[in-house]
């Protein structure tokens, strides 16, 4: 499936918002190169419909992942219970960090693949419960 996609810049550490499109294999391997530095943020859609669109902010094994419907409307994917519910932790979003309490925190692992799912489906709707913000 081809989705476009963009991402924190390896080179540089700031998030890169020019599109690349190509299958989800070469998105996987940008990914690991980031994950390999520890944190980073990206976005992805199908290649074919600006929207939705999934954007993921991730330092080590924590990620939040979010989901825009449009340009307006954005909401957040409970967490997996891999992090306390009342505790908090700093993610990256785009180019600064954000503060979200365990109840929408997800294991790295997990969280990618629910983007590996939506990829290949372009559905979100069995990802989980979504909390709009």
């Amino acid at each position: 499936m081809s989705v476009a996609w963009s991402i924190t810049s390896s080179e540089s550490g700031r998030f890169n918002p020019i599109e690349q499109y190509s299958e989800v294999d070469a998105l996987g391997q940008k990914f690991e190169e980031l994950r390999s530095r520890g944190r980073g943020y990206f976005e992805v859609r199908q290649s074919n419909a600006e929207y939705p669109r999934l954007g993921v902010g991730f330092q080590g094994d924590q990620a939040v992942v979010h989901l825009f419907l449009d340009e307006e409307s954005v909401s957040l994917l409970e967490g997996d219970g891999t992090f306390p519910e009342e505790a908090t932790v700093e993610l990256p979003i785009v180019d600064e960090s954000a503060t979200f309490t365990g109840g929408f925190v997800l294991g790295i692992d997990h969280a990618w693949s629910k983007v590996l799912s939506f990829a290949q489906t372009g559905t979100f709707e069995s990802m989980g419960n979504w909390c709009e913000l």
